[in-house]
């Protein structure tokens, strides 16, 4: 199968307005993200609403192409991008911008999925751990994820999934091993289409996760599982986090 990595990356980010281009440790955020993305895919891109994001990419010798400032997701702004790299590819592969810790080996476990002819769609989880503290599981940015006996994923939540009856909810990780949701996606190209001319479902519109649209058609979403921990750069704060990381290792 031929796949495609494709870097969504946009300036007018609300918290952090213009991350792509914020050092870590010496070398803008995108930069990071590319780097560790073309170890395991030789065709990619960033796709980005912004000249000075392209001059940047371009600059250290990636790829990227100019999409419109009007897309709703990431996901939008892939397909728009995909149809202007001028390859043709079975699967298209969306890495976030802001994830510069992204491993080679939850990007080939993503791959991985594809080995199951029925998978439309994949993503990643990774467990939260048992005993894992609850208000990591219960922060509402890091979505949660229940999956089928044969590793679809049936529901994703900003609540904690599942609820864990006659239990204490303090003590709910020491019986249950949660799984957060990483943000990394891909999808047939025909699924990738199709799901770019879907309207908002009402269950994406009470979450505001785009999955759960996508879940809802009635689309099956393959779920890998990766124990490496990423640190995705929302804020300010995020980054020198992620500059302190850096330093310990």
């Amino acid at each position: 199968m031929k796949f495609v990595a494709i870097i969504p990356a946009r300036y007018a980010s609300t918290r952090f307005p213009g991350k792509p281009l914020a050092l870590l440790h010496g070398r803008p955020i995108i930069q990071h993200v590319y780097e560790r993305v073309a170890q395991v895919f030789p065709d990619l891109c960033v796709a980005t609403d912004d000249a000075r994001i392209l001059s940047v990419v371009e600059g250290f010798g990636g790829k990227a192409v100019m999409t419109s400032t009007n897309h709703r997701s990431g996901t939008d702004r892939c397909f728009e991008a995909y149809g202007k790299m001028g390859v043709e590819a079975d699967v298209v592969v969306n890495v976030q911008g802001d994830e510069p810790f992204i491993a080679a080996s939850q990007l080939r476990e993503i791959i991985k999925c594809f080995d199951n002819p029925s998978t439309e769609i994949a993503t990643l989880v990774k467990p939260f751990g048992l005993n894992a503290p609850m208000d990591l599981i219960e922060n509402p940015n890091s979505p949660k994820v229940v999956v089928s006996n044969d590793g679809f994923a049936l529901y994703f939540s900003r609540s904690v999934i599942p609820y864990l009856r006659g239990v204490a909810q303090a003590e709910w990780s020491q019986h249950h091993n949660y799984l957060k949701h990483i943000g990394l996606y891909a999808y047939r190209t025909e699924v990738l289409q199709k799901v770019t001319s879907m309207p908002q479902g009402d269950l994406e519109q009470c979450e505001s996760l785009e999955q759960l649209r996508w879940l809802q058609a009635g689309l099956r979403i393959r779920v890998g599982t990766t124990d490496v921990e990423t640190i995705g750069i929302d804020t300010p704060d995020d980054l020198k986090r992620a500059e302190l990381f850096l330093e310990s290792k």
